[in-house]
């Protein structure tokens, strides 16, 4: 009589992709906290303020009565991330998976993963505050600001065509560099940090198009979250690169042909 196999917690998805459970229940549970959390600043912030020059400005750059800037801070960094973590969960799980890591190992990835794109949101708030602020304090400075969001448009539909967009998102597609071995613990972080270098640097045209489209605009987020699964998970990453890329040098023509009229 042959022993009995123990029990396993793990289970085989598709071309031998194993999928331990404990993982997928810790990332469903982030995930719905991320989108619960997201779609709660997506009703709180729905109030845009509209700027000279015909543009609305988002009321998550916005300190409330009685906030102080730390805290407006924070705030902006937990809606960051929460939009983070709903936005690339999806494109990012089945890479975690692709290392064959055991659980302990993949939590770690995922939470270097998220710590860079933490990292970026501090940066987006740096850049972003300022300049929601020189809007708010110049009429001159506010009436160009549609034709700064046209430029990045033109500019993020430009940047899809090119070799490094697609180096970049080569790189992003492959799983962490060790498919072929598990890595251990302590190596878990630093290999999750380097894919969410990776994927930040790849997601910037599309993240771009975000900020300057309405970056807490259901819509919008929902529409680049598909536009990124779309290039990190289908067979064919150039010609979705490209078509993204055209979808936004027509979105900033469009805009540039209204913002010519306004003008007149």
């Amino acid at each position: 009589m042959t022993d009995a196999l123990p029990p396993s917690n793990d289970r085989s998805g598709a071309r031998g992709i194993v999928l331990p459970t404990g993982f997928l229940a810790v990332c469903l549970l982030v995930f719905a906290g991320g989108v619960s959390l997201t779609i709660y600043f997506c009703r709180s912030m729905c109030c845009d303020m509209e700027m000279p020059g015909g543009w609305a400005m988002s009321m998550m750059w916005m300190r409330m009565p009685g906030q102080t800037q730390l805290a407006s801070a924070g705030t902006f960094l937990l809606m960051w991330e929460a939009m983070m973590v709903a936005m690339m969960m999806p494109s990012a799980f089945p890479t975690f998976l692709k290392t064959g890591s055991p659980w302990p190992s993949l939590c770690r990835m995922a939470s270097g993963y998220f710590a860079v794109w933490l990292a970026a949101g501090v940066a987006v708030y740096a850049l972003g505050l300022p300049f929601a602020a020189a809007a708010m304090r110049s009429h001159s400075f506010s009436r160009v600001v549609p034709v700064i969001l046209t430029a990045a448009l033109l500019a993020a539909g430009a940047v899809q065509f090119t070799p490094w967009k697609l180096r970049h998102l080569l790189r992003c597609r492959s799983p962490f560099g060790c498919a072929a071995a598990r890595c251990g613990n302590n190596e878990a972080f630093q290999l999750g940090c380097r894919q969410g270098i990776a994927c930040c640097a790849c997601c910037i045209a599309p993240m771009t198009i975000q900020l300057a489209l309405g970056i807490m605009n259901p819509f919008v987020m929902i529409s680049i979250a598909l536009v990124i699964a779309a290039e990190k998970l289908l067979p064919h990453p150039t010609l979705v690169a490209r078509l993204v890329g055209a979808s936004a040098v027509i979105a900033g023509m469009t805009s540039l042909v209204g913002v010519l009229l306004r003008l007149r």
